[in-house]
Parts: structure tokens; C-alpha cells; sequence
């Protein structure tokens, strides 16, 4: 299927988050998903930033709904009313900052109970082309995955290591908890019968 036609059709709609302290380069994960390049010019997010793309998860057309939130402390209470209805999240550190992989566990806590506790999160250990300055291991962050039932990644933004991976593997499993009957809310997810038509989503699908 031509990317046009992608464009106008997909099976699924999953709502996204991107969660992690500022600087972790949340942004730049997302635009390198959606555009396939880095992002030079990206400063903190103001409040949230949006995205969208639709992939081929095992012949199933998804298209997710992309939220990027602020990491500053000060935007918390404006950027927790976007977890409503998420059905899955990108919990990003910084793997050369001590600092983001301590904060993890409250970006975990927050997602768990202001989305659901059915969300599917990925730890993604970013900035992985900045080895030499890494103040987090690979073993240490792993565990931490294990420990709190998350997948986990090391990404890159910069060179696009594991970015499209990260996003695929959280829409996969996603779609493998919707086969074993689990349900998210309308707001996270709607499946469209066939055949598929466009939809333009509204407030309500997106959570917002």
C-alpha cells in the first residue's frame, strides 16, 4: 500500500504518550519517528506537542496518536490531564544523566493511575550515541524494566537507532493485550470495521 493510501486508512487508533523529564530529548524522539531525521533546533516542550503517523503492526494499519508532554515540574498538573485514555507510553531517560533515570519511578507512578493500569510503556533509554558520557547501564536500567514489567530500549535520536522499533514494539503488544480481551477506552483506542475508512479524530478519540 502506497504511503497515500496509508495515510487515508488504518484497523486502529492508539493514543501515545511521551513521558520523562526535560531534556531526555522526548521531542526529538517523536520528530525523528515522524520525520525520519533529527531535530537541531529543539528546545523544552511548552505543555504538550503533537504527532501523528500510521504504521503496519503484523498487517494491521494503526495509527497512533502521538502526545509529547513538557518535562519541567512546572507544567506537571497542565500535561497529567493528557494521560486521560492512553493506551500506550514512551517512558524516556537520558542514559548520560543520573538525574532522569531517578525520576522514573514518579513519570511510572503518574502514568499508571492517570491513564491506566492496562497502559504499555517502554523504557527507552535515550541519547544511546552518547555512550562515553553514560551515567546509566544498560544492566542497571534493564533491571528496572524487569522489576516494574516494562519493555526497554536504549534509542538514539540523533541516529534513529531503535526509534521506530520502540514505537512498533509498544503498538504490538498493545494489540496482542486487545486480543486477549483486554479493553482501553474509547478515548485510547477505536477499531475501525472494515472496509476502512478515514476518520478525522475528534476531541473526545484523542483524550484531550
Amino acid at each position: 500500500m502506497s504511503q497515500t493510501a496509508m495515510s487515508e486508512t488504518y484497523d486502529f487508533l492508539f493514543k501515545f504518550l511521551v513521558i520523562g523529564n526535560a531534556g531526555t530529548g522526548k521531542s526529538c524522539l517523536l520528530h525523528q519517528f515522524i520525520e525520519k531525521k533529527f531535530k537541531d533546533d529543539s528546545n523544552h516542550t511548552i505543555g504538550v506537542e503533537f504527532g501523528s503517523k500510521i504504521i503496519n503492526v503484523g498487517g494491521k494499519y494503526v495509527k497512533l496518536q502521538i502526545w509529547d508532554t513538557a518535562g519541567q515540574e512546572r507544567f506537571r498538573s497542565v500535561t497529567r490531564s493528557y494521560y486521560r485514555g492512553a493506551a500506550g507510553a514512551l517512558l524516556v531517560y537520558d542514559i548520560t544523566s543520573r538525574e532522569t533515570y531517578n525520576a522514573l519511578t514518579n513519570w511510572l507512578t503518574d502514568a499508571r493511575m492517570l491513564a491506566s493500569q492496562n497502559i504499555v510503556i517502554i523504557l527507552c533509554g535515550n541519547k544511546k550515541d552518547l555512550d562515553a558520557d553514560r551515567e546509566v547501564t544498560f544492566l542497571e536500567a534493564s533491571r528496572f524494566a524487569q522489576e516494574n514489567e516494562l519493555m526497554f530500549l536504549e534509542t538514539s535520536a540523533l541516529t534513529g537507532e531503535n526509534v521506530e522499533e520502540a514505537f512498533v514494539q509498544c503498538a504490538r503488544k498493545i494489540l496482542n493485550k486487545i486480543e486477549s480481551g483486554i479493553q482501553y477506552g474509547d478515548a485510547a483506542l477505536r477499531q475501525l470495521r472494515s472496509p476502512r475508512r478515514a476518520q478525522a479524530p475528534n476531541a473526545q478519540e484523542c483524550g484531550c
